[in-house]
């Protein structure tokens, strides 16, 4: 095929294409992969032809020098960042680019720390983090700052806290740089003789149409941007065309890199949280509140209250701020920021008015950076929560970030919930009333033809009140598919001058097409596009796949945070709880309807790669739990298709280990052996070695248990076939740390969970093990002794997924929420003697248990010792997984990520989990040990 020959299908040959002329990104078919691009935090689903995810800036020079061939010049070309997005900005048909992937990096800071470059698929709170040590910070903030980037946030110009202080994305932009088939342009260069034709064209619409354009918008903090007229043609002689771009969502083009400026950072910050006996009182707090010049005001409803308690969040709250019993509150959270004694007089002055005001319940000043940032992430968890709301009716984001004049919010409030009332719809609220925009999410089901029929109507009502009010329909959260109400809001005559502008620099409509602004009248509407399925057939095991709703805190850039390690170690959607949810979903309406969109293959790969942390199971707001929904898959499959060998060998190693460990004596001479068969058979590396078993004396036989007596401080030790088979070492080290405490500790016969078989999908035999294992349990129970589990995954299997599966379980605590209990209870710990410890917890054990680190901390106090417990993500281990030869680059990347640093810097290494111990002894120089183990130790 030459350039100058139209295809009829042109995607067919476009990889061919691309690659000829070197592109060096990754190019996608996959179709799990583009399920997962098809979705954002919206209610729509348009599912892309093609990914592509472009190495470098050159490498989107590149793919555009090709696309801008005649071959391919209709294709449809759609950059997207985090995904993040409330209303479809970054789906669309034809080519998506996946900016976030590889082109992440922060190029430069200024020397005198002014400005950063960095690429648009740079993480908001990665760049942060990075500009720390410079002593500033780039200041839009956002609720999913830990996975939208700043490519995004130009693109949809978001703000959020702290707006009315540091304004929008646009008001702390230095320049943009964009790409084309013919080179670069930067806005901060002189522009190539290639664009100075297009720049002289765009420059003509916007002078032409600027007056209308600045007549029809209002003068508010939160000013509408998006061709941004006004202060492109700021003065007569200077064209600032990079002002364009903030808001434009990639309808004018992919960006390849983006200036923004720097503030220094605060010498001082205090957060007040005040709890008021309704919304109505929390939002007249906030016009007093404001003679104090807060940073940023910001509420949170009773009913987002509500789900935060129910979520366990409010745990976290200091005493004074929980509610008591079932009392409603809602919070206004008011952040100070400036120099340390400016501070602390606005502080005083801020809680002096407070008391002043109605309806006050609580106040609290945090002073910590840590303390301010764990109550923070409770107010931004309020947006996830919404979509935990049960029943097929969820609150959907369509019009939740309008902004009008704060004078005018209380009215326009009464007037927003009235339309809400009549349509008979529910709802949450929370939100940055400093500036006037309140988050306010109805409660629709998008399934049903009156749910599509209500979100169109209540839209309609919704933009025409915002407009009697003077503010801005689209007020934080970028148009996206809402950009059909922009022609009626701008005008006739400065909607002409976008689609002058748009005709310079995507003359085709290629660039996100239908969204915004379009010369062709091919604009998306917000009831005509494909919307995403919202709720599963009852009682489907795959419902929490059709409950997520894009909120992507799984997304997290941050290596230390739990979820999600696959993501985190590839950086590709696909390899999330959030795109595997979307694939998942997309399987499952293919095998009812017989038209799949999601190979079974494409699906099976992306589920491998799962490593069963179960963090989404707990962190992810809906609780997405990826494990649970591949067993259900797996089941279905292996109903129609036979397990492979690797599947075979494992289900029978767990159901035959109570046999295998009896005969280990007679085992273990020939497991070197047969290790080296198995690892070859079965594509494994570094098994580790059979366990000698434990003296006759310190195990406990379930037979046992109804007539034998047992003395006082009596504890019995839980463990799993894993541990039972391979660590005898933290077997005899948890017996001696109990003992040393001045607990009596046995081992209680070992039972398989039934874990891997569930895993797996077989859950007949899961189920088998279950019951045995209950049945012990509940023997040990009746003696009224406590239960301690050996390692975290076993303890938290009980918790997680024997309810799930029907097989509520007696209580096996953690040996530190056991010891912890028993401090509490009055137990006298002995004094130990030694140097610091660093003590590392299992990731589902921090997870599923937020007190491990602390309960720890606790311990080691109480015997006098110093520990330090560093938060860290998954080792990479996670059971089996990294001992399979196909995931040790996976295994071996998220070790470097959180695990490395401190493990290399540990003075004495304590671990929690039999598979992390492992994975620090395979790849560090480091001997880790079970917490008990050096206990026992130091206690001599």
């Amino acid at each position: 095929m030459t350039q100058t020959e139209a295809p009829t299908d042109p995607l067919k040959y476009l990889p061919k294409a691309l690659r000829d002329a070197g592109f060096l990104g990754d190019i996608d078919r996959d179709s799990a992969l583009r399920a997962a691009m098809s979705t954002d935090n919206s209610v729509y689903r348009i599912p892309p032809d093609l990914v592509l995810a472009p190495r470098d800036a050159a490498d989107v020079v590149r793919l555009m020098g090709v696309l801008e061939q005649p071959a391919f010049a209709r294709v449809p070309v759609t950059a997207r960042g985090g995904g993040t997005g409330t209303n479809g900005q970054s789906l669309n048909h034809g080519v998506i680019l996946d900016m976030r992937r590889y082109m992440h990096r922060l190029i430069a800071v200024a020397p005198d720390a002014s400005w950063a470059e960095v690429e648009p698929g740079m993480v908001l709170d990665d760049l942060n983090d990075q500009l720390r040590p410079h002593g500033v910070f780039f200041a839009p903030e956002t609720s999913t700052s830990t996975r939208c980037t700043i490519g995004g946030m130009v693109s949809t110009d978001a703000s959020g806290k702290g707006s009315r202080v540091y304004g929008k994305t646009s008001d702390n932009l230095v320049g943009v740089e964009i790409a084309r088939g013919a080179g670069r342009l930067a806005s901060w260069q002189e522009p190539p003789a290639w664009a100075k034709p297009m720049l002289a064209e765009a420059e003509r619409a916007a002078r032409a149409g600027r007056a209308a354009f600045v007549a029809q918008t209002p003068r508010l903090n939160r000013r509408f941007t998006g061709y941004d007229l006004d202060r492109a043609c700021a003065d007569e002689t200077t064209f600032d065309w990079a002002r364009l771009l903030p808001g434009s969502e990639g309808t004018l083009g992919p960006l390849t890199a983006i200036r923004v400026k720097l503030r220094p950072l605060p010498a001082a910050k205090r957060l007040i949280v005040a709890g008021f006996a309704s919304f109505r009182d929390a939002l007249a707090s906030a016009t007093p509140l404001m003679l104090d010049n807060p940073t940023a005001i910001e509420v949170m409803d009773e009913r987002v209250q509500a789900l935060a308690a129910s979520a366990g969040l409010l745990s976290g709250l200091p005493e004074p701020l929980r509610p008591s019993g079932d009392q409603p509150i809602a919070y206004s959270f008011i952040e100070v920021a400036g120099e340390a004694d400016e501070v602390d007089a606005r502080v005083t002055a801020c809680l002096a008015r407070l008391d002043t005001l109605p309806g006050l319940i609580t106040q609290y000043v945090a002073q910590g950076a840590e303390e301010i940032k764990t109550l923070w992430a409770i107010r931004s968890a309020g947006v996830g929560l919404l979509g935990k709301v049960e029943g097929r009716a969820r609150p959907v984001a369509f019009v939740e970030d309008c902004v009008v004049p704060p004078e005018e919010l209380p009215a326009f409030l009464d007037s927003f919930l009235e339309i809400l009332t009549r349509h008979g719809l529910s709802f949450g609220i929370y939100g940055h009333v400093d500036v006037g925009c309140l988050h306010i999410r109805p409660a629709l089901d998008i399934d049903s033809t009156a749910g599509r029929e209500t979100l169109k109507q209540v839209s309609d009502e919704i933009f025409a009140l915002v407009s009697r009010h003077g503010g801005i329909f689209w007020g934080e959260h970028g148009k996206g598919v809402r950009g059909a109400y922009l022609r009626d809001w701008i005008g006739t005559e400065a909607y002409a001058a976008l689609q002058g502008v748009k005709a310079s620099f995507d003359p085709e409509e290629r660039f996100n097409p239908g969204k915004l602004v379009s010369n062709r009248d091919a604009i998306m509407g917000i009831a005509t596009t494909p919307f995403r399925p919202f709720n599963s057939p009852a009682g489907d095991a795959l419902e929490k796949a059709f409950r997520c709703n894009g909120n992507a805190q799984c997304l997290s850039y941050a290596a230390a945070t739990p979820m999600c390690p696959s993501f985190k170690a590839t950086g590709d959607l696909r390899h999330s709880p959030k795109g595997r949810a979307d694939a998942l979903r997309a399987w499952a309406e293919g095998r009812r309807t017989g038209q799949p969109t999601v190979a079974e293959d494409d699906l099976r790969g992306i589920l491998d790669t799962c490593l069963g942390c179960k963090a989404c199971a707990s962190t992810c707001p809906v609780q997405v739990d990826i494990p649970a929904m591949r067993a259900a898959f797996l089941a279905d499959y292996h109903s129609r298709h036979a397990r492979p060998l690797e599947d075979r060998l494992s289900l029978w190693a767990e159901r035959l280990s109570p046999l295998a460990l009896r005969l280990t004596p007679l085992i273990r001479p020939l497991w070197p052996m047969a290790r080296r068969l198995a690892e070859r058979l079965l594509a494994l590396k570094d098994l580790p070695d059979l366990a000698a078993p434990l003296p006759r004396a310190q195990r406990l036989r379930v037979a046992e248990l109804p007539a034998r007596s047992f003395p006082a401080n009596t504890v019995i030790v839980v463990m799993d076939w894993f541990s039972a088979l391979f660590d005898g070492e933290t077997q005899r080290d948890v017996l001696r740390g109990l003992s040393a405490l001045g607990f009596h500790p046995l081992m209680l016969e070992m039972r398989p969970s039934g874990k891997l078989a569930r895993d797996l999908g077989d859950t007949a035999q899961a189920d088998r093990m279950a019951r045995a294992l209950i049945e012990a349990l509940q023997a040990a129970t009746a003696k009224g002794l406590p239960l301690v589990g050996l390692d975290p995954a076993l303890v938290m299997a009980l918790r997680q997924d024997y309810p799930k599966s029907g097989h509520p379980a007696p209580e096996v605590l953690l040996p530190q929420e056991f010891l912890s209990r028993a401090l509490r209870a009055g137990h006298q710990m002995p004094k130990g003697k030694g140097g610091p410890v660093t003590l590392m917890t299992h990731c589902t054990e921090s997870t599923g248990a937020p007190k491990a680190r602390s309960d720890w901390a606790e311990v080691f106090s109480a015997l006098g010792l110093k520990v330090s417990t560093p938060a860290t993500g998954c080792c990479g281990m996670a059971g089996m997984f990294g001992h399979k030869a196909r995931h040790q680059k996976t295994s071996r990347r998220l070790f470097d990520l959180s695990w490395q640093t401190p493990t290399a810097a540990a003075p004495d290494l304590a671990v929690t989990g039999f598979s992390c111990r492992c994975q620090t002894e395979r790849l560090s120089e480091v001997k880790s040990r079970h917490p008990l183990g050096l206990i026992a130790d130091r206690l001599g």
